[in-house]
């Protein structure tokens, strides 16, 4: 099940902290870089987030959660992807990104990945996403930058 998420819930935003930094633990060791801004969050920021959430549940359980933001009537800005490395490549990534397009069906979408986080790279690319450039944000530490749509 996918629903829309309200992160001003102390629960809710302990569970999604916990997912948010197991998913960005295993970003960090496949880019090899422990400065991703999400993995160093802190509950209080999570729950100040403005940004919209969408969660994946299997039953009960908070499993994965796709953020965004929708700055113009064309554009949908993905800023976080998250799965629990648990429930890890059994679809909830793709099935929160395919829920995204339904409630938010805009000609233009963004996102940006680390370079060396293949998982990732490879899933925007299998749903039509094509790289627009590359950021160096540490001494070799690269994030690619990914637009779908025009």
């Amino acid at each position: 099940m996918i629903t829309r998420l309200d992160v001003t819930g102390r629960p809710l935003a302990e569970r999604l902290l916990a997912v948010q930094h197991a998913a960005y633990a295993v970003e960090a060791e496949l880019i090899g870089f422990d400065g991703i801004p999400p993995l160093q969050e802190g509950l209080h920021e999570l729950m100040a987030s403005v940004e919209h959430w969408l969660g994946a549940y299997d039953g009960p359980l908070l499993v994965g959660a796709v953020a965004y933001e929708c700055p113009d009537e064309r554009t949908v800005e993905i800023s976080r992807l998250i799965v629990d490395p648990a429930y890890a490549r059994r679809g909830h990534g793709r099935a929160l990104l395919d829920r995204l397009d339904e409630l938010e069906p805009r000609p233009v979408s963004e996102v940006s990945t680390g370079s060396a986080n293949l998982p990732a790279v490879n899933l925007y690319k299998s749903r039509g996403y094509a790289e627009t450039g590359r950021v160096e944000v540490a001494p070799g530490i690269y994030i690619t930058q990914f637009r779908r749509g025009s």
